[in-house]
């Protein structure tokens, strides 16, 4: 087997009795792009770090194509780092920006120029090369930084939170283009964000962290359509949480008794009969009944207590008998049973189509 481009050993990061980080272990992949996804002060950024050299585990090991590089400086790691404020140097031209790093790497100047078109048209801005990032746009600066990172052709590219900074429609758009990038160019990427539309649409796989640990990790589809955790199931999208006690366990289904009745789903580890669990199921996955549809392997009653117009569905809250809200989505348009604010529905879903966790 080949050696993992990046490999991290049981790290922790402490602040004198503050616990930042701890046990973070992981492989990255040659040409693998990894999100870290979490809440802030989950750890995601102060591992990022470590990894850069910026701060110093306090335990572990931080392999880099197989050499520790906890004892090395940052410049001597040899890695692209993107930060969501772009750090360019006001002074000094595009192109002087994107040749920078290849100057401190004492590259001929006829060949850095060459690397620095290149790398211009990499990222869609041939014709910038002289102009200040005072001209440029958010978007326009952010590309000159991703160039920048690029340009030496590191071994491995960080970037923490480096669309953050931008608007919506130009985010999205930001996404697609590093997508490709990483797609075309075969780059390692490991990425820290907060967004979990971000994570999903450019992923390899996300590592989901909380309290300075990984909670889970995985393919963002196996994530999102089997969360081990409450935590991740709430963080990953949305989700209706419904607590109860597991009835029985057999080949990786649960069924539990809940104040709604008898729900059933796909059992996730942790569980045992007689423990507490909860019943996830998300919104897109919850069918309104009509009179004449046959009941779901899970149905349930309630009175619609929320519609919300969201441009292609209206996302609706159905307010259950004992004040617990579950959500459900109707795409615009559907035939079918009509939403409206107070009226009694019944909903349901497919046992495969939710996950039964374990309630701590």
């Amino acid at each position: 087997m080949s050696t993992p481009v990046l490999e991290l050993r049981g790290v922790g990061k402490r602040f004198g009795q503050v616990v930042a980080v701890t046990g973070v272990d992981l492989t990255l992949d040659k040409g693998e792009f990894i999100s870290f996804l979490g809440p802030s002060g989950s750890g995601k950024t102060t591992t990022l770090t470590m990894v850069a050299g910026l701060q110093k585990p306090t335990e572990g090991s931080i392999l880099l194509n197989g050499q520790d590089v906890v004892p090395l400086p940052p410049y001597r790691r040899n890695i692209g780092v993107v930060f969501q404020h772009y750090a360019l140097f006001p002074h000094m031209t595009v192109a002087a920006n994107i040749a920078f790093p290849l100057q401190m790497r004492k590259v001929p100047r006829a060949e850095a120029g060459q690397r620095v078109e290149a790398a211009l048209k990499l990222v869609g801005l041939p014709g910038f090369a002289d102009r200040l990032p005072s001209q440029l746009s958010g978007g326009q600066q952010q590309r000159v930084a991703l160039a920048r990172a690029l340009v030496y052709e590191p071994p491995l590219l960080l970037m923490d939170e480096p669309l953050g900074a931008l608007d919506k429609n130009l985010r999205a758009q930001m996404q697609i283009e590093i997508a490709r990038l990483h797609r075309d160019l075969g780059i390692t990427v490991l990425y820290v964000t907060h967004d979990q539309e971000e994570a999903l649409v450019m992923s390899d796989r996300i590592a989901v962290f909380n309290h300075g640990r990984i909670e889970q990790i995985g393919r963002p589809q196996a994530l999102y359509e089997r969360p081990a955790t409450r935590f991740v199931a709430g963080f990953l999208g949305d989700s209706t949480f419904l607590a109860g006690r597991v009835q029985t366990l057999a080949d990786e289904k649960a069924v539990v008794q809940t104040a709604h009745g008898v729900l059933r789903g796909h059992a996730a580890t942790g569980l045992r009969v007689g423990g507490a669990a909860i019943v996830a199921v998300r919104p897109e996955r919850v069918a309104l009944l009509g009179a004449d549809d046959a009941p779901r392997d899970n149905t349930v009653q309630g009175r619609v207590s929320d519609v919300i117009y969201l441009g292609q569905s209206r996302k609706y809250v159905v307010r259950l008998e004992d004040g617990a809200e579950l959500l459900g989505l109707q795409p615009v348009g559907a035939a079918g049973v009509a939403l409206s604010e107070g009226a009694e529905v019944r909903v349901g879903w497919t046992a495969t189509d939710c996950n039964v966790l374990p309630a701590g």
